[in-house]
Formats: C-alpha cells, structure tokens, sequence
C-alpha cells in the first residue's frame, strides 16, 4: 500500500497549492481507500484537485478481479452515489484522472456552494459489487480569508500577509496603504515604521477585490465619564478611554501624570475627594502609542467639621474664624444659642467693646450644595477684669511718678546739708559773736510756766525792759 499526494490548482492565474499529503487507508483486509488527511481549504474560482489511491485482491473465489467503474459523489439518490459528472450542480466543471489504482479529481471554477465532503466509490467484477472509502474529503471554497499579522521591533512593524486557507504557492501580493496601491510591494511581508499613522491591508494577486481588514496605531476618542455634570463623594464614577486600533490596543490610566490601571475603563465604585485630579489614558499597540484629552475630576462633598477658633485683642474686642474643608466652597453663618436670628455672616465674626453680656455659646454653620455642619465655641467673659486692671495700673503710675520727686527732694536736702557746713567751717573757733537786738523778741503762745525762769531778779529786769504781752 502506498500514501497519495493531493494537489490543489487555482484557474486563476495558474496558481497551483501543493499541499502535505497523509495517508488515510479507509477500507478491510486487501480493500481500501487513501485520501488525505487534512480538509481541503480553497479560494473561490480557483481549482481544486483531490487524488485518491485505491487497492483490492486481484482474486476473489479464485476469480481475477476487475473494477468495472469509478466514480466521485457527495450525495445520494434512491440511495445510490449520485456521480459528480451527472450532477447538474458540476456540469462542465468535473473531471477523472484515474489509472489502475488511483483517481484523482479536479474541479474548475469552483464555488462556495461546492462546500462538502468527497468520497471516491469503486465497483469490481466481483458479486460482493463495489466498494467506498468512507469518510471523505472535506473541502471548504472560501474567498481569501486574509489578515496583517503585525511584530514590533524596536521603531519597525513588520506586517505580514496571512490566510486561514490555502494560497497558491508564492503568490503575488498587493499592499495598500490608505488605501492607496503601494508600487513594487509584492511580497507577504512589509516593514513600516512605527507612529506613521499609516492604514496598511494586503491582498493576494488576482483577488484584489477581496483585501484584508486594515491595521493601524490607535485612533484614541474623547475620555467618556458617567455621569455627567457634579461629581459628588461617595457615587459611583466611570472613566472610559476609547480607541478605534487594528490590532487592539492596551489602554493605561494616569492621574497627575502618575500611571494608574492597564484596564479601558478606571471605575470608582464610592468616588472620595481624594480622587480628585487630572486623568487621561493612552492607548498602544503594535503600530504605536496615542494620548486621549484629559478630563479634570472635582469631586464635591459637603463641609467637614468646621474648626472654629478666637482672636483676643487685649482690652478691646473678640474676633472669631470659622473654616471647613468643602467643595463647592462652603458659606458661613454665625449664630448665639437661644438667639433667633443670626448674628452674622463670613468666616469672620468680630464681637468689639467685648462685655459680660456676650457670654455664651456661638456657633457657626458651614453649608454648602451637598450639606451643612456645626461648629461651637463657648465664650466666657469675665465681669471687672477692666477694673481690676485699672487698680494695677494707677498705683504703679503713681509711684513712678513719685520717685522722681522723691528723688528731687533728697537732692535738694543734700545741697542744703552742704552749704550749712560750708558756712561753719569757715567761722574761727572760740571768737565771741555780738548779737545786735533792736527790739524785744516776739513771744506767743507760750505759757505760764514756760514763761518763767529760775531767777526771779533776772526776771523782774527784763520786765522792766521789754513790753509784756497778753495771751502768755
């Protein structure tokens, strides 16, 4: 027994397809048929050949064997083989090339409706009659099933031209790009350059109508965010990169020029404030990189906890601040507990000629699109602080200003001091002094007993001299 080899032959342009051949032996004991083993892949128009090898004993019941007929079918009728030179579906398309122990059929102009599987029957002289290899060939008619395969190597693409079904043996090829017929490019193979922005196909020689779909460096869209218009904290956010790209594209996300994911779409499942930022993505493949547009995300929220705090200025006035971290941006409103209405409005509440009356608990209200929030602060004043103050300061004030005097009035004893003894240590010692009196001294006020004196004669002169006065 021997393997048969099955060749293919396209009308068009004489192409021929040799293709590998296996041996499938379908039959028992000395009968059989060898088909090939691999379904038969053909282009349209072209023309397929299906060779076959056949065997049987050359003696049955010691009587020479003979086949008396051959024949090739796909289907049946009254449950016979309906021979393919009687079928009006092959009429003037279908031919036998047969010898002793093979046969191999051709079929010319071949059509997609010839789509089927092919067995090859024979009939001997013998009484068991004839005999079928069964299965059969599988033959597909197909127009040209091309596709651009594309490797990068390093700023090169290299493209090549590739069909899911048998071709001629070295083909022609015919390459666009753009759609524009490219001179002098026949073989399977292209190389190109990387970020061209070129659209390349391919097609075989003879079939230009049928071109493979083109490859080409992403084309990115705009970014696609859901939902539209506020972005508030804690909702459900969907970031989309889109790209029109043959081969398909990877996409990677950037936040502030950060990469993120390698995924198309960046989903935030409860958006917080912290996501806030710049994003864009790009898309790559073989053929090159592209960059999308970028989209700003300003994620709302209502107003955090406000702080409040307060500015004394000494002896004068309050001054209070209130702040909040909001987006939007938050308005502020004063109030005092147990007051209706407000008691200002801003950030900043200044209370001036501060007394024990504004005592009390304040609040401010920070409130915003998305909410509100309350902040308190007790304020406490304390009744004759001023006056306690005041007690400090005059007496201070007074005994600074007193030390001078003090200070003037030592000065002036001093010098006094001085002179005194100036004068005495200049007078000479033990040199009577004459007194000159030119009237009596003046006494007043002075008693009785003061009066007097221990020697009465002395006393009886001088009151003859001088006048006595009343109201001793």
């Amino acid at each position: 027994m021997r393997g048969a080899a099955m060749s293919l032959t396209a009308a068009a342009r004489g192409f021929v397809v040799f293709l590998l051949s296996v041996p499938v032996i379908q039959g028992q004991s000395d009968w059989g048929v060898t088909y090939l083993s691999t379904p038969i892949c053909a282009l349209k128009r072209s023309t397929v050949d299906i060779p076959c090898t056949y065997r049987y004993p050359s003696t049955t019941s010691h009587q020479t064997t003979g086949v008396r007929e051959r024949l090739w079918f796909t289907k049946f009728s009254n449950n016979e083989p309906v021979d393919l030179k009687t079928d009006s579906d092959y009429t003037g398309r279908v031919q036998y090339n047969c010898d002793k122990l093979s046969c191999t059929l051709r079929i010319t102009d071949l059509r997609e409706s010839d789509s089927a599987e092919y067995k090859f029957r024979f009939i001997t002289n013998h009484t068991l009659g004839g005999f079928t290899g069964s299965p059969g060939v599988t033959l597909s008619v197909t127009v040209p099933d091309l596709q651009v395969q594309v490797t990068r190597s390093w700023t090169q693409g290299e493209l090549r031209c590739h069909s899911s079904c048998n071709v001629p043996d070295n083909p022609s090829y015919v390459w666009y790009n753009n759609g524009q017929k490219m001179d002098g490019e026949t073989s399977s193979s292209l190389s190109v350059s990387v970020e061209d922005n070129g659209s390349y196909s391919c097609a075989v020689t003879g079939y230009e109508a049928y071109r493979s779909p083109p490859v080409y460096a992403p084309k990115v869209g705009p970014l696609s965010l859901t939902p539209t218009g506020e972005i508030r904290e804690n909702s459900r956010v969907n970031l989309t990169c889109s790209s029109d790209a043959n081969p398909a594209a990877n996409y990677t996300w950037y936040k502030n020029g950060k990469p993120l994911n390698g995924k198309a779409q960046l989903v935030f499942s409860s958006i917080q404030s912290s996501d806030s930022g710049q994003y864009y993505c790009t898309a790559e493949n073989q053929l090159g990189k592209r960059t999308s547009e970028s989209v700003f995300i300003d994620v709302e929220y209502a107003p955090r906890f406000p702080s409040v705090y307060a500015e004394i200025v000494e002896g004068s006035s309050v001054t209070l601040t209130c702040s909040s971290d909001a987006n939007p941006a938050a308005n502020y409103t004063w109030y005092k507990e147990n007051e209706d209405s407000p008691k200002a409005s801003g950030q900043i509440f200044n209370i001036t000629d501060v007394r024990p009356e504004h005592s009390g608990n304040y609040y401010c209200e920070a409130q915003n699109s998305r909410g509100r929030q309350n902040s308190t602060l007790n304020l406490i004043v304390v009744a004759g602080n001023s006056t306690t103050i005041m007690h400090i300061i005059w007496p201070t004030v007074v005994v600074l200003m007193l030390i001078p005097l003090l200070l003037l009035s030592l000065w002036a004893s001093w010098t006094q001091f001085r002179k005194k003894k100036t004068l005495s240590s200049t007078t000479k010692p033990h040199e009577p002094v004459e007194l000159e009196l030119d009237s009596c001294p003046d006494y007043e006020n002075i008693s009785d007993t003061a009066a007097k004196t221990e020697y009465p004669d002395e006393q009886e002169d001088l009151s003859d001299s001088c006048p006595v006065y009343g109201n001793i």
